[in-house]
């Protein structure tokens, strides 16, 4: 039984003060939910306050990137062990923020993740398509030879897909709830051909403009396993409705 995931990634926002109000106000909220997962991914300067502020809660850390070398001469990176260390579980990996940004490739995706689960912390492995590419109709192969590539030579313990249409992030516009269940049941048809029956136990978020007045319908999708979620995690009791979605219209 895949247990959903619920995601807060707060990306480029919160100083070390407005990360810890926002666990303060959050955590008493949601100390009662069970049935889910429930992760926040906060900037690297706030990882070590917010491990203590989670530390006893039902509220898991990820960081929101990771470098794919152990040390060495690589100035403003950091390592996995050094999330580890901090008291990351989770790492989110190929957003497409960073491949449009930063030039992040399959490749780097790839060797990225392999270091994360060497460093023992679990991975959210994003992957999707551009406007572009939906409107070409590439979506399932732009998505599949980044399940390939990224997946390279690596078992699907400790890994969380998300798939995050490019087009739908941070623009207010969100894939209709067909379109995602279309793309979720065709990432877990190629992780089947992958990986076999494995692909049934991994479990695949949206992301993609998730909002509290869309994740009831959202989450009622069959394939969908839990939501990756953005502006919409910034607020505190916003991020508290969408973590106590109610399945609804599916």
């Amino acid at each position: 039984m895949r247990i959903p995931l619920i995601v807060a990634n707060w990306k480029m926002n919160k100083t070390v003060p407005e990360a810890l109000s926002f666990a303060g106000e959050f955590l008493p909220e949601v100390k009662d939910i069970t049935g889910r997962d429930i992760l926040i991914a906060p900037p690297f300067t706030a990882l070590l306050s917010m491990a203590g502020m989670l530390k006893g809660s039902n509220v898991l850390l990820s960081a929101q990137d990771v470098f794919y070398e152990e040390k060495g001469a690589y100035t403003g990176q950091i390592s996995a062990s050094m999330l580890k260390d901090a008291g990351c579980e989770f790492v989110i990996i190929g957003h497409s923020e960073r491949r449009q940004h930063f030039g992040e490739t399959d490749g780097t995706v790839n060797k990225k993740t392999k270091a994360a689960l060497k460093a023992g912390l679990k991975v959210i492995l994003c992957i999707g398509e551009t406007l572009d590419e939906r409107n070409a109709g590439r979506t399932f192969e732009v998505t599949g030879a980044q399940l390939k590539e990224g997946l390279k030579e690596i078992d699907l313990s400790g890994i969380v897909i998300a798939y995050e249409p490019v087009w739908a992030i941070g623009t207010g516009v969100t894939a209709a709830p067909e379109q995602a269940e279309e793309a979720h049941s065709r990432i877990r048809e190629d992780l089947r051909t992958l990986y076999g029956r494995q692909a049934d136990e991994t479990r695949i978020l949206y992301g993609g403009s998730v909002t509290p007045e869309n994740v009831d319908i959202l989450m009622a999708q069959p394939d969908m396993d839990g939501a990756l979620v953005g502006g919409a995690s910034l607020k505190a009791v916003s991020f508290v409705r969408i973590v106590k979605y109610k399945k609804t219209g599916g």
